[in-house]
């Protein structure tokens, strides 16, 4: 199955942001996602649309909360960026110090049983028919 972005309203709201129901999709009263099932509609003035992140489909899903709802969220922290040092600016690309590289190593023959013609694991013994194999 391939999931597809739809073209709807709900691709235009960004994520983790609430924005008022009324402003995006008239209609009747609707309920909120944190009073449940069953409480009473709220009208699209006090809902808020929240458009949050899905495990299945990249463009997320939309849940309208009433305002004591409506989930918090902190804004992102901003990362700071390295420092460039002196060293690292002047230092030539070939004095860096580098991982060995390891050597491919040789890969020894595996033992096969005569009679099956399937690989004997490290035990020796073959796990179809239990003969005992030697490696050589």
């Amino acid at each position: 199955m391939k999931v597809t972005s739809s073209a709807d309203w709900r691709g235009s709201l960004p994520f983790n942001t609430p924005v008022l129901v009324a402003d995006i999709l008239p209609g009747d009263p609707a309920r909120c996602s944190g009073c449940g099932f069953g409480s009473d509609p709220w009208p699209r003035t006090e809902l808020w649309a929240v458009k949050g992140h899905h495990p299945n489909h990249h463009d997320g899903d939309v849940r309208f909360y009433c305002a004591e709802h409506v989930p918090v969220f902190e804004a992102p922290a901003a990362t700071p960026a390295p420092p460039a040092t002196a060293a690292r600016r002047s230092s030539p690309r070939s004095s860096v110090e580098r991982a060995p590289r390891r050597t491919p190593s040789v890969e020894r023959p595996r033992a096969i049983c005569p009679d099956c013609f399937v690989e004997v694991p490290p035990t020796g013994v073959c796990g179809i028919c239990g003969q005992a194999v030697s490696a050589g």
